[in-house]
């Protein structure tokens, strides 16, 4: 008695279930069986759908899209403005001995001109001495800004151009303005008494 009864409440939730499926819902949608229902409403006099104003026309401009006070980028960092400034230095890819120090801080205290390569002893403040030659970028560089408030700044440095009996000439070009001849300093060595002076 019981089996009848539970069969009849399962064929019963199957015929719901199918009655109730999305498939079932869209094809009564693609058949249109809705349509007398939506018709109905239509000759019932239902009002038809309001719309809004329409809203006028945009025209833009070049000038539109250019950054000013009153139009700015969205997209453009602020962090210059911001934060410190940081200058920007173009680094020049080359060795550079003592380039802690200005040239008016070393001491040329030995020249050794024997064999074909000349070399000189500088000593730092530290008392440090190091060994130099024709061709060694020496001290502390020079920065040089070309090219305005959007420029850039670039390292000029001296170079030992000649080792000498008494002295070293230094050189210093500048690659920006070729037409210009390079400047040019001389360190004679320091005498006897003065370097036993300094040692004192």
């Amino acid at each position: 008695m019981k089996t009848p009864i539970v069969a009849t409440g399962l064929v019963t939730l199957a015929l719901l279930a199918s009655a109730c499926s999305p498939d079932k819902a869209l094809q009564a949608a693609n058949t249109g069986s809705t349509a007398p229902a939506a018709s109905a409403a239509a000759d019932a006099g239902a009002a038809p759908v309001a719309t809004g104003p329409s809203l006028p026309k945009m025209e833009f401009a070049e000038n539109d899209f250019a950054e000013s006070d009153r139009n700015r980028d969205p997209f453009r960092t602020y962090v210059s403005v911001v934060g410190p400034e940081v200058k920007k230095v173009a680094n020049v890819q080359k060795e550079v001995i003592l380039p802690q120090f200005s040239l008016d801080e070393l001491k040329l205290v030995a020249i050794v001109t024997g064999g074909e390569y000349p070399r000189a002893m500088v000593v730092d403040p530290g008392g440090k001495g190091w060994v130099i030659k024709r061709g060694d970028w020496v001290g502390r560089p020079e920065v040089v800004h070309v090219g305005g408030a959007n420029g850039t700044d670039y390292q000029i440095n001296w170079r030992v151009n000649k080792v000498r009996d008494g002295d070293i000439v230094f050189t210093r070009e500048d690659p920006a303005q070729p037409g210009i001849p390079p400047a040019s300093r001389v360190i004679a060595i320091r005498a006897e008494s003065e370097q036993a002076r300094d040692r004192l």
